[in-house]
């Protein structure tokens, strides 16, 4: 069983994309991993509701999930479960259309979770869904920090664009950390967030009269590894820790630790 860490309250992340298919939930999981190895308590929370896959990624045949503590079946404690990557995972379950829609009983379901939770852990990274939807945009907003994954293809970018743009607009986010999958070459990440940021400058922040800061945070280079990885449905961070997917997701977890996790409140 979990206990209780002396801080209180975990740092919470979202990790989230405009666009389905982009790494999203592989670099949630090797990114735990990653943060777990550097000393913190760590859970992955399976934020997206209605289509949840981080069983998939991980190899993981739940017995119990978030759908039953919705129901009253299960109690929190029984449905976290440990992974050979060093952190917890809480997994949503899939194919749920009723948690597919943020009625009100869903949001305080979530709500009463996200409370239960933060005792337990230094760090809990929110894997969301794809896109801006209602349920989305919630899990997003009980983040401090978000971290929008897209990679280098445009119709990632559009869509990456669009998402700030809501989270600018409907929860006044300032902030923004980017996180470039895919990259072909050292660089290309910082280029993409730079474009992005002058944009947003252009075109989003005078009209909204706010300052949209865009974080470059970290590039994932594109890597046979990866898809090996993900075949195998196994943990890259355990697989391959030496390949430059995993060296540059270690150098995430690093600037993370420094920038976010282990910051004085």
């Amino acid at each position: 069983m979990t206990k209780p860490n002396s801080k209180a309250v975990a740092k919470v992340m979202a990790i989230t994309s405009g666009k389905g298919g982009v790494g999203k939930t592989f670099l949630s999981s090797n990114l735990a991993a990653a943060i777990a190895k550097r000393g913190h308590r760590v859970l992955v929370m399976d934020a997206d509701l209605g289509l949840a896959n981080l069983d998939v990624v991980l190899n993981l045949y739940p017995k119990l999930t978030l759908h039953d503590v919705f129901m009253g079946k299960a109690q929190l404690q029984e449905c976290i479960i440990k992974t050979p990557g060093g952190f917890d995972v809480l997994l949503a379950g899939s194919g749920l259309v009723e948690y597919s829609r943020l009625t009100s009983g869903v949001r305080d379901d979530f709500l009463r979770i996200m409370e239960s939770l933060h005792p337990l852990y230094d760090v809990i990274l929110l894997d969301t869904g794809a896109g801006i939807s209602d349920v989305v945009l919630f899990a997003v907003s009980l983040a401090s920090e978000v971290l929008l994954v897209a990679t280098p293809e445009p119709t990632s970018l559009t869509d990456a664009y669009a998402t700030i743009k809501v989270l600018t607009s409907q929860q006044k986010r300032q902030q923004i950390r980017m996180i470039i999958n895919q990259t072909a070459r050292l660089g290309d990440g910082r280029a993409i967030t730079v474009q992005l940021q002058q944009v947003l400058d252009r075109f989003v922040s005078k009209a909204q009269g706010v300052n949209i800061k865009l974080v470059h945070t970290g590039d994932i280079p594109s890597d046979p590894s990866v898809k090996m990885a993900i075949m195998r449905r196994q943990l890259l961070m355990l697989n391959t820790p030496g390949c430059p997917a995993a060296l540059a997701i270690s150098q995430l977890a690093l600037k993370l630790d420094e920038a976010v996790i282990s910051r004085s409140a």
